[in-house]
């Protein structure tokens, strides 16, 4: 048994470690190291409850518009905020465009660029590839980042800036559009569109938002060869990628974009083939490996975070995340699933979820986004509010309010493009007095648990090949990057 450790990650968010046990030229055995403490939880405890609007965004300079959502959405619980139709629509547009960036960031300069390293100098695809897809320099890069920031002035009309808006609140959002502002959008969305038809899929995104079957990518695949998801098809067919990474069989989603009778992406679980209701309320964390007190596992709703070094079963700063006791994947593999997405549900029912299909997955759930923001922005009234207050933070949890001196709570459920987000807080007195939250990393990268069982990375990576004489093995890379880790989520 040979030990291989990798890291620091590059191409990753926060810091990222990997301990591979390795026999026989695959991966035996797998730890995933969050190396980094960053106890945001602790840091809201005793402050005024609307600063947590403040400091949740800074969770994360990438995905901060989905802390922000989160944060919202726990503090409307716990004040009875709601948002009117406008502040809902707004707000979805603008989760939306993040979650948007962050998927095709992803694509181009995350995953694809793996393809372009020597170890598939001598694959018959590598030489186009290389050209296309290698990190900095690739022809894709050169198209796709003014492509983006282009696609990021989104974000000043909808939020004032990005990252860190304000303007998100539990009552809806304090940045009006008007007739103006909407044309605007509407401009930027339809330049996008076509950048994404032109580049990406080299398709109408209606065609693969519709896409039914395997089969039917696979014609699909044959005709439009020359997309960059045709390009990406075409490589993971060669180099089997459908046998990496595979899922443990359980996919979760809190719901993705709340829609006034519900989401617009389903929440719920698919275990076992079957989509059935989501239990929140077993949602629960394990603490037995890693580096805190015993006593800060169980319900968020009862959970802390406080540093514990003296673990000995410790090896991560990430908590292990558990439904009904047991390991999840989060994502938008598990989004598309659990919202039956024809093809994305065939694809699983045939190979399972795997590195492949986790990466089609997201750029499915991208023209499927596309089109639901076209709908959105169609459905904003400017003359309408946008806004809608409950009762004042400041003065929320006090005992006059629900009767008893306990404070008030609320949940915050939302998805970032990793998967599942959940923000969980009780305020007493117009102070938070309780702030936990989970992350999507957190869930997918999670340690063992108090029972030995892995978090959904650590099983995905058991059986990837490994070369002999890789220290860096580009198979463990794929398995990696599929998942999307986002390391300073994880932590909080």
């Amino acid at each position: 048994m040979t030990r291989l450790v990798l890291g620091p990650f590059n191409r990753v968010e926060g810091d990222l470690e990997v301990r591979l046990d390795v026999a026989s030229g695959e991966v035996r055995a797998a730890h995933v190291v969050a190396p980094l403490y960053r106890g945001f939880e602790a840091m809201l405890v005793g402050r005024s409850a609307a600063d947590a609007l403040v400091y949740a965004p800074r969770i994360c300079g990438i995905c901060s518009v989905s802390q922000s959502v989160a944060a919202a959405a726990a503090l409307a619980e716990a004040t009875g905020a709601g948002a009117p139709p406008n502040g809902r629509h707004a707000i979805n547009l603008v989760h939306a465009v993040e979650n948007v960036a962050d998927h095709l960031t992803h694509f181009y300069l995350f995953f694809m660029p793996d393809f372009a390293r020597p170890a598939y100098a001598t694959a018959p695809w590598y030489p186009a590839a290389a050209a296309r897809f290698a990190a900095i320099h690739g022809e894709a890069s050169a198209a796709f980042l003014p492509a983006r920031a282009q696609w990021m002035q989104m974000m000043g009309v909808l939020a004032g800036k990005w990252p860190h808006t304000l303007s998100i609140q539990p009552g809806g959002t304090t940045r009006g559009l008007d007739r103006g502002a909407l044309a605007r959008l509407a401009g930027l969305l339809a330049g996008f569109r076509r950048f994404v038809e032109r580049t990406v899929f080299g398709d109408r995104l209606e065609n693969i938002a519709h896409l039914a079957s395997s089969d039917a990518l696979a014609a699909w695949a044959e005709a439009h060869a020359g997309s960059d998801f045709g390009r990406f098809l075409a490589i993971a067919r060669s180099t089997r990628l459908d046998r990496l990474g595979p899922s443990i069989g359980r996919w979760m989603s809190f719901g993705g974009y709340p829609t006034a009778d519900g989401h617009a992406f389903a929440r719920g679980l698919v275990e076992e083939g079957w989509r059935r209701p989501l239990p929140v309320e077993a949602i629960a964390e394990d603490v037995s490996h890693a580096w805190y007190g015993l006593q800060d596992g169980g319900p968020p709703t009862t959970g802390r975070t406080h540093p514990q070094l003296d673990n000995a079963d410790a090896y991560s700063w990430c908590k292990a995340p558990r439904l009904d006791g047991r390991p999840v994947e989060v994502g938008a593999l598990a989004r598309q699933l659990v919202d039956g997405q024809t093809l994305i549900v065939d694809l699983v029912a045939r190979y399972g979820g795997n590195a492949a299909t986790r990466v089609i997955a997201r750029l499915v759930e991208t023209a499927r986004i596309l089109l639901l923001m076209e709908t959105w922005l169609a459905e904003i009234r400017p003359d309408e509010t946008f806004i809608r207050h409950g009762v004042d933070p400041r003065a929320a949890g006090t005992a006059s309010r629900i009767g008893d001196a306990s404070g008030s709570s609320g949940a915050g459920l939302s998805e970032a493009a990793r998967g599942s987000l959940g923000h969980w807080l009780r305020l007493r007195d117009g102070r938070i007095a309780h702030y936990q939250i989970i992350a999507p990393t957190t869930w997918n990268f999670s340690p063992r648990d108090a029972t030995g069982t892995p978090g959904p990375l650590e099983q995905a990576l058991c059986g990837t090949p490994v070369r002999p004489g890789e220290t860096d093995p580009v198979s463990v890379q794929h398995v990696v990057r599929s998942f999307d880790p986002c390391m300073v989520c994880t932590v909080h």
